[in-house]
Formats: structure tokens, sequence, C-alpha cells
């Protein structure tokens, strides 16, 4: 899959896609990413990409040719590529929430065109005419799109084949349909005892038995409480859908949590 993402710092990327589990997925091609600077399309010797809003205000707007010029030019890379038409996915805070179900989507998909907005916004008629998608990675803002495309391309390159160490490491993940969407288990490793600052703590007794249904079921128990204490609406959602067996209702009735 190919992912071309507009940014008025490419620079960012270098770090991100040279270190780290998920290079593998870049080095490879697996996940090939092109970055493009709109700076490059625009006219004037100073390369000018923003301006003042019109009806006044704070802050300046990214003006909408540098950005189309640039679109048309990674349209016209990916044709000569033999890559399908890609959507184009704007970065912003009244976009979707990004979630599991949507990365996996990404995953199997052919990429995108991933456009950085920086400083007050982008042209709303670039958004208009050009952008299939707005994506947002929560109720907050960021000064730039630079950081949610690093989210999903790292969210995206971790589900490809051969990239994660252990195959099945991704489908312990938290809100992964293999644990009915609900929080990851808490995860213990050596020494079986702790001296921390409040004093000796030691591993669950169960996961150093080496009883794996029973390690199992201490797992999936957790992984309930976690959800009940901190995200109580995917417990709900669970339950709703029918994904709780009768071994995890009985368990959360006798929590109390039913």
């Amino acid at each position: 899959m190919r992912f071309d993402v507009i940014t008025l710092f490419p620079e960012l990327f270098a770090p991100f896609l040279q270190h780290g589990i998920n290079r593998r997925a870049f080095e490879s091609g697996q996940v090939a990413v092109h970055l493009w600077n709109p700076r490059d399309f625009a006219e004037g010797n100073y390369r000018r990409v923003d301006d003042r809003p019109f009806g006044g205000g704070p802050g300046m707007v990214m003006m909408a040719e540098p950005l189309w010029q640039c679109l048309q030019a990674i349209r016209a890379a990916r044709a000569e590529a033999d890559d399908a038409r890609a959507p184009v996915v704007l970065f912003s805070p009244i976009g979707e929430a990004l979630n599991h179900a949507g990365v996996e989507g990404w995953s199997r998909s052919q990429g995108a065109v991933l456009v950085c907005g920086r400083y007050e916004g982008i042209d709303q008629r670039f958004i208009d005419t050009c952008v299939d998608r707005q994506i947002s990675l929560g109720d907050f803002v960021l000064s730039g799109g630079e950081i949610a495309a690093m989210a999903l391309l790292d969210a995206v390159a971790r589900l490809q084949p051969g990239v994660l160490t252990d195959e099945g490491s991704h489908q312990q993940d938290s809100f992964n349909p293999a644990l009915d969407g609900l929080l990851d288990s808490p995860h213990h490793t050596r020494p079986e005892v702790w001296q921390g600052p409040g004093g000796p703590m030691a591993v669950p007794e169960v996961l150093l038995g080496g009883h794996h249904e029973r390690i199992a079921r201490h797992r999936r128990e957790q992984s309930l409480l976690l959800t009940a204490s901190r995200r109580p609406d995917l417990l709900a959602r669970a339950r709703a859908q029918g994904l709780l067996d009768a071994a995890d209702q009985a368990f959360l009735r006798a929590q109390g949590l039913l």
C-alpha cells in the first residue's frame, strides 16, 4: 500500500520511518510512504503557502492553490506507478475519531493521500473540493497534522505481516475484536518479586503455574475489571452485542459490576 503525505515539515518523518519495529514495514515497502511539501508547488520567490484569513481573525490559513498543485503531482505519480487512485484524508479536530476498526480498514487498503494542516487551518475551498475524509485523534488540537499522520501510519504498519516479532501480538491489543473490544489485561515480567517503592510486589501466582486455561481465565477477568473501571462504555457495548459468555457475566456479578 502507498501513503502520500502532504506536509510542510517532511523532515519530521525521517526518524519515525527509520527507527523502531515498524520500520520493517516501511523499509520493505509493505507500507510505502512518499513525502510532499506544498511549498515546492507555491509561486513566487518566497514560495508562500499561507496568508491572512478573509474577515480578519488570528493566525494564518494555508492557501488552496499550492495544495491543489501538490495533489495533482501526487495523482500523476500514483498513476505512473499504476497505484489506484487513493482517497484524500485531512487530519482535523472535526473529523471522525480514529479507532481500531478504522485502522484495520486502512491496513487492508491501497493507502491514501494524507494532508497535514498547519497554522489556523486550510482554505475551506480545498477541503470542499478535494478532501474525501477527515480524521481526528481526539477532542484536542495539535499544532499540525504530522503527529496524527504518524499515528495512523504506525498503527497500520504494525498490522502488516512479519512486522511484529510475534504474529499474535496485535491480537491481544486493547480494542481488538479478539478481545471483544475490551481493554487488554495487565502484563508482568521478571523479577517475580519487585522491591517497589511501596514494598515487595509479587507477580500473580496464577501466571507462574503454567496452567494455560487458568492463565487465560485470569487474563480475561483482569481485562473485564480494567475495562469496567476505565472504559465502562466498552464493557456495556460488549454486553449488548452478546460478547460476554456465562463465565464473564458470573464473574462480573460476583464483583458487583452487573
